[in-house]
């Protein structure tokens, strides 16, 4: 990549960057309950399969509220160490709170934009989780991430399979669009969005691109929650994710049809599966593994 090419994917990244920070983060901590919480499952369908062994050194890029660096801290074990990045402070505050309050001192936590961060090839391990999706630039990405790799170290990331899969996510989506436009070209994004590596033989393209060998794909399934209540669930899909972007770009038009909404929204949740913990919904992903050849 051209120094001019360079500062370009720079530049529009800080966009997205300045978005999470402004209009994102007090949306994801007012539901951290169900974006940690909700995803529960999911993760422990995950972790134990990880490539990740007592005293390696990890690397988590877009690590939120650090509860995969924690998790990550403990498969590592006293010898090992973990560094969790994230370009919001306000998120990994809390994983620094956890990891004080379990006695945990081989994981920290550094600010940065994972995108051009100058990391050195030190780590026998880079994971994210539902991280890369929203990179501007994802062959950029891969690239940083391989160059922190040692030789012969592992990448593994995970993201949303199709929409189709995940209906925890589209099918709110589909209910609010009967109601208002959708989004328009000029509209405020954090990023390509949660099913922008649902293609894998795109996703394998940019990986190979980024210089990655050994590429898998592993599909998980495993349920998530969406809500403590109907109410939850309802407020959780108007604040965040596809439909809350439909529904923010709206503006007044979507607070003026608010009441119907919430309406069409509640009769389709209700008719999901829920248990003692709330609502939940079924969901899918890819956990991609690859190798830095060196």
């Amino acid at each position: 990549m051209t120094d001019q090419a360079a500062a370009g994917t720079a530049e529009a990244n800080n966009e997205f960057v300045d978005f999470w920070n402004e209009i994102l983060v007090p949306k994801f901590i007012a539901y951290k309950h169900i974006l940690v919480d909700g995803l529960t499952h999911h993760s422990e369908a995950v972790f134990p399969s990880l490539r990740v062994r007592e005293g390696d050194n990890v690397l988590d890029v877009g690590c939120g509220f650090g509860d995969t660096a924690i998790k990550l801290a403990q498969a590592v074990g006293p010898t090992g160490r973990v560094l969790g990045v994230d370009c919001c402070d306000a998120f990994m505050d809390y994983g620094r709170e956890d990891a004080a309050r379990m006695g945990l001192d081989n994981v920290g936590f550094e600010n940065g934009d994972a995108l051009v961060m100058p990391f050195e090839p030190e780590y026998d391990f880079v994971f994210s989780r539902f991280g890369t999706m929203f990179f501007s630039n994802p062959v950029a990405a891969f690239k940083n991430m391989r160059r922190a790799l040692k030789p012969g170290g592992v990448v593994t990331h995970i993201v949303w399979r199709t929409p189709d899969d995940n209906p925890w996510l589209s099918m709110a989506k589909e209910v609010v669009l009967r109601y208002l436009p959708p989004p328009g070209e000029d509209a405020q994004t954090c990023g390509p969005g949660p099913f922008s590596m649902a293609n894998q033989k795109m996703v394998t393209a940019m990986m190979m691109a980024a210089g990655f060998d050994a590429i898998e794909f592993e599909r998980v399934d495993a349920p998530v929650l969406v809500g403590k209540t109907v109410e939850d669930a309802i407020n959780f899909q108007l604040a965040l994710g596809p439909a809350g972007e439909v529904f923010r770009e709206a503006g007044d038009e979507a607070e003026a049809k608010r009441p119907e909404i919430e309406a069409a929204l509640a009769e389709a949740i209700e008719r999901q599966r829920s248990d003692a913990d709330g609502i939940v919904m079924p969901s899918s992903s890819w956990v991609i593994s690859a190798v830095n050849p060196g």
